[in-house]
């Protein structure tokens, strides 16, 4: 991984050097800011430029949430991971709505936090396992009735889960005993159904449809 520009927002003192000594010494990483609310944030971070910012959602002044969306809007290349100790899934779905790339709980160690890295500047979503359960168990008891729900064939919510687990195209290949070429295809029915351009765009769908 090449060395990524990473700053924190959190207003606790406490978590931004925590966070600052848990990759003290990896290379890969260079933390080029840390700040301490939302307007710090929006005012630095053009200057700072970073390639990821893990957004604590609980601000002083701003939620974390919207703090998010006006900076998507802004800077289309910059990566958002939610950092924060909510655990309930609406605040995962509203962050992951208003363009945030990845979901940890400050609970999180430092090789959940560069797998969470390496994930986002990838270009696919990254989100905690103990969240990602939890998605997947609500999942389970939801019904497919809702006429405003995409009609979703059972192998097509079979990939999509899947996809929500992050698992790649052969691992699905393998979970699902078809081949590659078929779980692509269900990818392509999956993004065209949800109106979705990749996996990322297909999982934020699919949690605005509560589909996940």
């Amino acid at each position: 991984m090449e060395t990524t520009r990473l700053a924190i927002t959190d207003d606790h003192k406490m978590v931004l050097q925590g966070i600052k000594t848990m990759l003290n010494g990896i290379c890969e990483i260079n933390i080029v800011a840390t700040y301490e609310n939302a307007t710090e944030t929006l005012k630095n971070i053009e200057k700072d430029l970073p390639d990821v910012l893990l957004l604590d959602i609980n601000l002083p002044d701003m939620n974390g949430i919207d703090v998010c969306k006006l900076l998507v809007k802004k800077y289309s290349n910059l990566k958002i991971i939610a950092l924060t100790n909510f655990d309930d899934i609406s605040f995962t779905k509203r962050m992951l709505k208003n363009g945030a790339h990845g979901y940890l709980l400050k609970n999180t160690d430092k090789i959940e936090i560069l797998e969470a890295l390496k994930t986002v500047l990838s270009g696919e979503l990254y989100i905690q396992k103990d969240i990602r359960r939890k998605l997947l168990n609500q999942t389970s008891k939801k019904t497919n009735n809702n006429g405003l729900k995409p009609n979703l064939t059972r192998r097509e919510q079979d990939v999509l889960q899947a996809i929500s687990e992050e698992l790649t195209t052969q691992e699905i290949s393998e979970k699902l005993f078809i081949s590659p070429k078929t779980v692509e295809t269900h990818r392509m029915n999956l993004m065209s159904k949800l109106g979705a351009k990749n996996s990322v765009g297909i999982i934020k769908i699919a949690m605005e449809k509560e589909l996940l």
